[in-house]
C-alpha cells in the first residue's frame, strides 16, 4: 500500500469512527467499539480505553483487547496510563520493559508481552482528563509521529461520546432506580421476598425475551419495565391482598382490578419504559386463548411484552411460597407452563422459555439461595389463577 493509500484508508476509517461513537449511547458497548476501531486504525495488537473514576481516583478499563479479564484498575498516576492521565501528555514507548513506569504485572497474568505503547490523554471540551487510550504493539514496526496525531484526533472524536453516554447511563440508573422502588411499594405489602421477586421477573422476562431473539434494546426494555407489572396492587385492600384463604367471587373481581389500576397508574407516560410498564401491567394477566382478564384480548391481541411476562410471572408465583399455598418444585412448574402453552401463554413464548430454561434455573437457584430445589406438593390452582 502505497503512503497515498494508507492516508486516504485511515481517513476513511476516522469518518466511519465519527458516525460509531456518535450513535451508541451504552457505554460498554461504546468502549468496545471505540478499542476495535483504534485498533483497525492504528493496526496495532491491542488497544485499551481508560476511564478517569473522580470517586476512586482511579482508572478503569472494562475493554483490553486479546484479554479475558474485563476490568483493570489502576490508581491515578501510577503506570503509564496514570502518568498520562497526571501529565496530559502523549507517551510514545518503544520499548515497554525498560520503562520504569511499565507495570509488568498484567503480563505475567495474561501471558501476553507488551513490546510498544502508545498513549494519549482523554480531555473533554474544557480541557479536563477524562480518560486515557492505549494503544499496544504496532504490528511490524513502532508507533510514529503520525500515529501519535491519529491517536489524538480519535481521544477528541471519542471524549464527546464517551461523556454522552456516561451522561446517559447517569439518566438511565436514575429513572431505573425510581421503576424499582414503584414496583417495591407494590410488592412489598404482599410478598415476603420481594427483591427476590422482582428480581426473577426481570431476569426471566429478559432471558425470555433473548429466546424469543428480540432485539438487545427490546430485551433491555422488558428487563426494566417487568418489575411494574403488579404496580396497581397498591389499589387493593390488604383484607383481600393478604388474605390467605380462597377469594369470595367478589373479592377475585376486585383484586382483578389491579390490571386496572396499574395501567392508569402509567398510562400517559412520556417514558418509552413506562410505556411498556403499561401495556404489561395492564395485559399481563390475559390468556392467549381469550379467557383472561381484565379485556379478555386473544393470542396477539395482547402485547408481545405482556405474553413474556405472563410466563415469567407465573413460573416464578409458582415456585415461591405465598400466604395461600407452598412453593411448588420447578419441575412441576415447568411442565405447567408446557400445559398450558396455547391456552394460557403464547406457543411461541413457552417455545423460548424451554429454549433459557436451563439459565433461568440457574438464576432460581441464586435467588433461593441454594444449589438444589427440593421438590413441593400441592395442586391448589384457583388462588394462583387469582392473581
Amino acid at each position: 500500500m502505497t503512503r497515498a493509500e494508507e492516508l486516504e484508508n485511515r481517513l476513511r476509517l476516522l469518518v466511519n469512527f465519527g458516525g460509531v461513537v456518535s450513535k451508541e449511547t451504552n457505554l460498554t458497548r461504546l468502549l468496545e467499539l471505540i478499542a476495535e476501531q483504534v485498533r483497525t486504525i492504528l493496526n496495532c495488537d491491542r488497544c485499551s480505553v481508560f476511564i478517569l473514576d473522580r470517586q476512586t481516583n482511579e482508572l478503569w478499563s472494562k475493554v483490553a483487547l486479546g484479554m479475558q479479564h474485563t476490568e483493570i484498575r489502576v490508581p491515578f498516576s501510577k503506570g503509564i496510563a496514570g502518568h498520562v492521565a497526571a501529565s496530559g501528555q502523549t507517551m510514545n514507548i518503544k520499548d515497554a520493559y525498560q520503562d520504569q513506569r511499565f507495570n509488568h504485572d498484567l503480563d505475567r497474568l495474561t501471558g501476553y508481552r507488551t513490546r510498544s505503547i502508545l498513549a494519549v490523554p482523554m480531555k473533554n471540551v474544557g480541557g479536563h482528563i477524562i480518560g486515557v487510550f492505549e494503544a499496544m504493539n504496532k504490528n511490524g514496526v513502532n508507533f510514529d509521529v503520525d500515529d501519535e496525531g491519529i491517536l489524538q484526533l480519535i481521544s477528541s472524536l471519542a471524549a464527546s461520546g464517551i461523556e454522552n453516554a456516561q451522561l446517559y447511563e447517569s439518566l438511565s440508573k436514575s429513572q431505573l432506580e425510581t421503576i424499582y422502588r414503584l414496583a417495591v411499594t407494590a410488592e412489598y405489602r404482599d410478598q415476603q421476598d420481594t427483591a427476590i421477586h422482582l428480581r426473577h421477573i426481570s431476569e426471566y422476562s429478559a432471558l425470555i425475551a433473548q429466546g424469543l431473539g428480540m432485539p438487545e434494546r427490546e430485551v433491555e426494555n422488558i428487563r426494566y419495565a417487568s418489575p411494574l407489572h403488579d404496580i396497581g396492587k397498591v389499589g387493593i385492600a390488604d383484607a383481600i391482598l393478604l388474605k390467605p384463604g380462597k377469594l369470595t367471587p367478589e373479592e377475585f373481581e376486585e383484586m382483578k382490578k389491579h390490571t386496572v389500576y396499574g395501567a392508569k397508574i402509567l398510562c400517559n407516560a412520556e417514558s418509552s419504559l413506562l410505556q411498556i410498564a403499561c401495556k404489561v401491567a395492564a395485559s399481563h394477566h390475559e390468556k392467549f386463548d381469550g379467557t383472561g382478564y381484565p379485556a379478555r384480548l386473544k393470542g396477539e391481541q395482547i402485547p408481545l411484552y405482556a405474553r413474556v411476562v405472563s410466563v415469567a410471572d407465573v413460573f416464578d408465583a409458582l415456585c415461591m411460597p405465598r400466604v395461600y399455598k407452598p412453593k411448588w418444585d420447578t419441575e412441576k412448574a415447568h411442565e405447567y407452563i408446557r400445559e398450558e402453552s396455547g391456552k394460557s401463554f403464547d406457543p411461541a413464548v413457552v417455545e423460548a422459555f424451554d429454549k433459557v430454561y436451563g439459565d433461568i434455573l440457574k438464576m432460581h437457584a441464586i435467588g433461593d439461595g441454594k444449589t438444589t430445589i427440593i421438590p413441593g406438593i400441592t395442586k391448589e390452582m384457583n388462588r394462583h389463577n387469582s392473581y
